[in-house]
């Protein structure tokens, strides 16, 4: 894309090199190149600050983004930050991104999928199997294809995976006709196999039980690491 020159050529997102001209108490305005200047506000620097000098001086070069144009009243805001390119609208379960990965925590990985704030992936859900760390599997920077499983868009929190989706699968079972007799033997033999068999459910139940309880126990804990994580 060319360098714009006038106001109408201005899109929101889009991105461009800025020299600061003025500092306000509100902010700072700079040159965009088009013969208008724009207004960085105080809360668009990507970071709390107090005074707007302690972040940018006259003469400083910056990249900013274009967050707002008003064509009829010649006003211009631009933001230090790059804005969202995927709407919480486009969040849902299901839905696949690309994405990077942005920081490993011991419960698991956050990845920035181009949303307004990264999505997260708790540890058991960074690979098939047992993962003791989070860093084992993912570093700072890696690109991943991460799946929603979850998003709660009132608190902007997003849930992740990086396990391979499997559609599930239609068991089918051909029945065959039973003979009309069975031996003595056959039915005992058919009998204690119906007891192994049911010894074998329970042994799955119980062991289904012991892992939700785990996966309960994980997610109470990742709960109350992000609140401390958010101050």
């Amino acid at each position: 894309m060319s360098q714009p020159t006038t106001i109408s050529d201005l899109k929101v997102g889009m991105q461009l090199q800025a020299t600061v001209k003025a500092i306000e108490l509100y902010g700072a305005f700079v040159d965009i190149g088009i013969g208008s200047d724009a207004l960085l506000h105080i809360s668009q620097f990507g970071k709390p600050i107090k005074n707007v000098e302690d972040a940018a001086k006259v003469g400083d070069k910056l990249t900013v983004y274009i967050v707002k144009v008003d064509g009829e009243n010649k006003r211009i805001a631009v933001s230090l930050v790059k804005p969202a390119t995927v709407t919480w609208d486009d969040v849902n379960e299901g839905v696949t991104f690309s994405g990077q990965v942005v920081r490993v925590e011991s419960y698991g990985a956050f990845v920035d999928i181009g949303a307004e704030r990264p999505g997260m992936v708790h540890i058991s859900e960074l690979a098939e199997g047992f993962v003791r760390n989070a860093s084992d599997v993912v570093k700072v920077g890696d690109s991943v294809t991460a799946r929603v499983l979850k998003v709660n868009k009132k608190k902007k929190q997003i849930d992740l995976s990086l396990k391979a989706h499997e559609e599930p699968r239609v068991r089918i079972v051909e029945l065959e006709e039973e003979e009309p007799m069975q031996t003595a033997f056959a039915a005992a033999f058919q009998k204690a196999m119906k007891g192994n068999a049911s010894a074998k459910n329970a042994a799955k139940h119980a062991q289904r039980a012991k892992q939700r309880q785990q996966r309960e126990d994980q997610d109470e804990l990742f709960e109350r690491t992000l609140r401390g994580h958010r101050g």
